[in-house]
């Protein structure tokens, strides 16, 4: 396994570049203080009693967010809807539901400065949302993850991404999986549709 590099929190001239060139790719970018900002802030984004599905996510478990959906009776939850179901091909179906859910809540591998968003799957199952499927999506990235270019944010994703999620695998005792499903977010064509959080903190991949 390659040495893992080391990703700190962007600058505020990176932060800027980057909410700068996301606007211009139709993507409302949102920069918050702190992890708890964040999760005040998709409170605020996403309306008690909305349909949404909230996808496995490192950082949206850091910021709280995965505990305050689990269980969360006040929206329609389609999360706890689809792990309540016990047989794999009525869930698999399920899932394939969710992507045109209203709103969307997950997360990236990387942002390049010049607003391009990078993301790998193993399944692929979040792509089809954050493509085209869903409504409303809302990522959330630490800005760790901004790089500053798009062969930059291709790099990170390929390799320390993956690195770390191989790990993170192991440690549960699961074989560790390739990337299955690769995206690059060019430009959106519906304003409004895809927001994100960006936190001035090092959160998860």
């Amino acid at each position: 396994m390659s040495a893992t590099p080391s990703y700190a929190p962007a600058t505020a001239d990176s932060i800027g570049r980057t909410v700068e060139a996301l606007a211009a790719r139709n993507v409302e970018a949102v920069v918050v203080e702190n992890r708890e900002a964040a999760l005040d802030k998709l409170k605020e984004l996403v309306p008690e009693g909305s349909e949404v599905f909230v996808s496995t996510s490192e950082t949206l478990d850091t910021i709280g967010y995965t505990e305050y959906m689990d269980g969360n009776d006040g929206y329609v939850n389609l999360h706890d809807q689809m792990v309540a179901i016990s047989d794999p091909a009525t869930q698999r179906e399920f899932r394939r539901k969710t992507t045109i859910a209203d709103y969307f809540v997950g997360s990236v591998q990387a942002i390049a400065e010049t607003g391009e968003i990078v993301v790998a799957s193993g399944s692929g199952s979040q792509i089809g949302a954050f493509a085209y499927g869903a409504k409303r999506v809302i990522m959330v990235a630490g800005t760790q993850k901004i790089c500053p270019t798009l062969a930059d944010a291709e790099a990170r994703t390929r390799g320390f991404t993956l690195e770390q999620h191989d790990r993170w695998l192991e440690g549960r005792g699961a074989t560790p999986t390739p990337i299955g499903k690769y995206l690059v977010m060019e430009h959106e064509p519906m304003a409004g549709r895809i927001t994100m959080i960006l936190i001035p903190e090092s959160l998860g991949w």
